[in-house]
């Protein structure tokens, strides 16, 4: 590996560290350490790198590296050190043992520990003057007496003022002892770093083909840098043109293939049949190769540390995958092919596995196989394999003889690749492929893709609705929603009525194609009834949902795990998908279903939001809204957006809160997204309750819904009771707020969940007649069983009691709820909040604590150095490029600064850093 000396190395702090005290300790007494690792990992550039800083602490160096093909020359690598320079030459010619091992003397060479104690001698000698460190790279490949000689020397420095850093390769057969000597073991690159030196060398790569190349290099830095360089400008910026197997440059192939080249037919036979495989089954190979060669054929590639075989599972692992991948380059087109089919009759009662290798070992088209593989992606999409859904689509589309099929899979492509991988932007190139294959041709599929681009990149609601309808009605009816088009179309149909809101005509078209189904899969049943509409949801409903959440667990489907989850986030039931969200989110780190992993990211914050789990929140949130950059899908964003922005209103960021609720505005009016629109009237609501604005706070309420109903097809309707009936009455609109309270219990969400129970009550209190019975319904909402989940609603329903109980001349009583809402605003960082409930608290005649805010952050340096440029007014691009990150890398960072800082917005960062950097 390469290193540019004023470029640092990424990802190795904790081991240049620790070399940097090894150094630091060669002057006193000197020693040993030896740097092992697999091939490509990074030791010469770790000792090329400790080289440099011994220079700069006046350590002097004296290097050498072994060779491969000078394995046996005797004492070759001794004598390379020895004539490192002029001053150890000459010494070493007046000492009689090493003056024979460098020809400057005749004679036999004396054994080997003559030689080490000469050596010893030499360098304590010339270390008098200056520190000597001893540099050993690849000590696998030293010739057998030079090894020997070094590794005695090694083992016999400490206390003579003279070091020797050795790097070994790991798990190979090596002359040089490393017994006895202290060891650094160099691993793969974490994941971050990774992502790293593939930005800062590649910046150009498409996001997806960076996390396959970082998958496949499985932190490998020199995997990283090479890989990239083996492909086309094509297979970098388009992640569907990488190859099944990267191709490997010629450093890659000396470091991967070289001990393959060298094994019989047999065992390379053996060894591609187990690459082309994959899973590493030698039960399987042993079927494939049946009658033709034997598994002990294996053995040299055992021998040779190709391979690992589990004795107990009788699994073959490859040490590395690029080794697969040498292993497959090696092989001639019509090899892989036969390979493919012989594991092809080898899997012949595993449909999935048969219909691949099928696939792989043909050349013509032929639609058997191209409908058995589009089974087998239909399987794929369902347990929630994107990728190889998208791939056994394309390739299956490959296969087809017919164009109209042909273009149907293409579509079908396209839009399976935007609602689970996140390729949104292939789906223009894939429909133009369809319509080029098929020019007459009008598919559900096509649809389904063109609806789905336009919804997510472009925000057309209206569009996306017009087409879906258009397509349904060109079917004959019924529609069979076991057909996963029909059910993809009738998902993103109710989405398009989902964001569109109140209008009454989409949503009787929604209806009416759902009532030409075959069947409405349970999943949109729910969607429609407690996600679109929770106001009007009836007991069953909710039923339903709990039998369905509790059937979740296990559920390979990320879609399904999304729907079902979205369903319920009106209900207060996120909570029961805790760890299924989570799981999902996690999935768009691995590229492998990046658009459920968004909404996953955004249900999560959503139900953060409302447990009062706000730093968590921010982290999670500020991840998705990383892929929806990434990805261009501005309409999910705006759901992280929001929740975002309620937390900053709520904490007292009011400019943040505000410039996106203004941004979130600009971007709904114009297309009539009048659900989006809903989340800026929230926000602003959010607001203006936390400057005590309560006339402002009701009209912006209004805009969700007008007081007194619960408008139809509105879901913030449902999360902003409270809200609107604190204004109203605040306002001097008692009869408003009388009217929204009886509205709220009129639809039965009382029974609902138990916060919003206590919503319901909490409302009905703060419109009650008398303060008695206001009283009676604040403790009735307050002693709701598991209130507490919802820490900030519980706080507010709090100070709404203590100041009825004060203005009531019950001071006592006032003060133990207000105390409680202090309490709880302050954790959760609420300032205007607090601030309010602090003062009521002070009116009971209370002394008020805030706890204070905690002092002495910890940031690291690159943590600093983000935030600094940040507060200089730098975009999250502009910083990844200054400093060779990702851009999603950089928002990462500053998601997990803001809680540390306490703050909310990058607006906050100059004044949050100025101690710590004055510190």
């Amino acid at each position: 590996m390469v290193i540019e000396a004023d470029l640092p190395l990424i990802g190795r702090d904790e081991d240049l560290a620790r070399l940097d005290a090894f150094l630091t300790d060669v002057p006193r007494g000197g020693g040993s350490l030896a740097v092992l690792g697999q091939a490509g990992v990074g030791k010469t550039a770790l000792l090329t790198a400790t080289a440099r800083r011994a220079g700069q602490l006046g350590i002097r160096v004296m290097s050498i590296g072994g060779v491969q093909y000078r394995a046996q020359i005797g004492y070759g690598a001794l004598r390379q050190l020895l004539e490192s320079s002029p001053e150890s030459r000459l010494a070493a010619g007046r000492i009689p043992a090493l003056a024979t091992v460098l020809g400057c003397a005749q004679g036999r060479t004396p054994g080997d520990e003559a030689v080490a104690e000469s050596l010893l001698a030499l360098v304590s000698k010339l270390s008098a003057g200056h520190p000597i460190v001893l540099i050993l790279d690849d000590t696998q490949w030293l010739d057998r007496a030079s090894a020997a000689v070094l590794g005695r020397v090694a083992r016999l420095l400490p206390g003579c003022g003279v070091g020797v850093l050795c790097a070994a390769r790991m798990g190979e057969e090596s002359f040089f002892d490393c017994r006895g000597i202290p060891a650094l073991d160099l691993g793969p690159l974490r994941q971050d770093a990774a992502e790293e030196l593939l930005t800062r060398s590649f910046p150009g790569l498409a996001a997806p083909v960076r996390r396959q190349l970082i998958a496949a290099a499985e932190g490998n830095p020199l995997a990283l840098l090479e890989l990239p360089a083996a492909l086309t400008d094509a297979q970098r910026t388009e992640p569907r043109a990488l190859p099944e197997q990267l191709p490997l440059t010629r450093r890659l192939q000396a470091t991967f293939a070289s001990r393959v080249e060298g094994l019989s037919a047999p065992t390379r036979h053996l060894l591609l049949l187990a690459a082309l495989e994959g899973s590493g089954n030698l039960q399987v190979v042993r079927r494939a190769v049946a009658g033709k060669c034997h598994l002990k054929h294996l053995a040299p590639a055992e021998r040779a540390r190709l391979i690992d075989v589990d004795d107990v599972t009788g699994r073959l692992a490859f040490r590395h995958p690029l080794m697969r991948s040498a292993v497959v380059a090696l092989s001639t087109s019509d090899q892989r092919r036969g390979a493919h089919r012989a594991l092809a009759a080898a899997w012949h009662d595993t449909p999935e596995q048969r219909a691949w290798h099928l696939a792989r070992a043909v050349i013509e088209p032929d639609e058997s196989i191209a409908a058995l593989l589009e089974e087998v992606a239909d399987l794929s999409s369902r347990r929630g394999d994107g990728p190889n859904a998208v791939a056994g689509l394309l390739r299956s589309a490959d296969l087809s003889p017919d164009g109209t099929e042909r273009a149907r899979r293409l579509a079908k492509a396209a839009y399976v690749g935007a609602i689970l991988t996140g390729y949104v932007r292939d789906v223009p190139k894939l429909l133009n492929s369809a319509r080029h294959a098929a020019p007459e041709a009008d598919s559900l599929a096509e649809a389904v893709a063109a609806a789905v681009y336009a919804l997510n990149i472009h925000g057309d609601i209206r569009t996306a609705h017009r087409l879906l309808t258009g397509a349904f009605a060109s079917q004959p009816a019924p529609y069979d929603t076991g057909d996963s088009t029909v059910a993809e179309a009738l998902s993103l149909l109710l989405m398009a009525c989902v964001h569109s809101g109140r209008d009454g005509q989409e949503w009787a078209d929604y209806d009416a194609v759902a009532a030409k189904c075959t069947s409405v899969p349970e999943a949109l049943y729910l969607l429609r009834r407690t996600f679109a509409d929770p106001a009007r949801a009836r007991p069953g409903d909710w039923a339903r949902l709990d039998a369905a959440l509790a059937a979740l667990p296990g559920e390979p489907d990320p879609a399904r795990i999304v729907r079902i989850a979205t369903a319920a986030a009106h209900g207060d039931r996120l909570g029961a998908v805790d760890g299924q969200l989570r799981r999902t989110a996690r999935g768009g780190s691995a590229g492998t279903n990046c658009f459920p992993a968004i909404q996953a990211s955004f249900l999560w914050g959503s139900h953060a939001w409302s447990t009062g789990q706000w730093i968590e929140l921010r982290e999670v949130v500020g991840y998705g809204l990383a892929l929806c950059a990434e990805l261009d899908y501005p309409l999910r964003a705006w759901t992280g957006k929001w929740t975002l922005a309620c937390l900053a209103a709520v904490q007292g960021d009011l400019q943040t809160a505000g410039a996106l609720a203004d941004e979130i505005e600009l971007w709904a009016a114009p297309r009539r997204a009048q659900a989006v629109r809903c989340y800026a009237a929230h926000i602003r609501t959010l607001i203006a309750l936390s400057q005590n604005d309560f006339e402002r706070a009701y009209h912006h309420a209004q805009v969700i819904t007008p007081a007194g109903e619960l408008a139809p097809f509105a879901g913030h309707a449902v999360w902003t009771i409270l809200d609107q009936v604190e204004a109203a009455v605040r306002s001097g609109r008692r009869q408003q707020g009388l009217d929204h309270a009886a509205a709220a219990r009129k639809a039965g969400l009382e029974a609902v969940s138990p916060r919003l129970r206590m919503i319901v009550l909490a409302s009905a209190a703060l419109v009650a007649e008398d303060d008695q019975k206001a009283a009676r319904l604040f403790q009735e909402a307050l002693s709701v069983v598991a209130v507490e989940r919802w820490p900030f609603d519980t706080a507010r329903v709090q100070l709404y009691f203590g100041e009825l109980l004060r203005r009531s001349k019950a001071p006592a009583r006032a003060r133990w709820h207000l105390d409680n809402a202090v309490e709880t605003f302050t954790r959760l960082g609420a300032a205007p909040w607090t601030e309010r409930a602090s003062k009521e608290l002070r009116a009971c005649g209370a002394p008020v604590h805030v706890p204070p805010r905690p002092e002495g952050v910890a940031l690291t340096p690159q943590q600093r150095e983000i935030a600094a440029l940040a507060a200089a007014g730098l975009t999250n691009k502009q910083i990844a490029e200054k400093l060779f990150l990702s851009p999603r890398t950089v928002s990462s960072h500053l998601y997990q600064l803001f809680p540390k800082l306490g703050i909310t917005s990058r607006a906050a960062l100059r004044d949050a850093l100025e101690p710590i950097m004055r510190g």
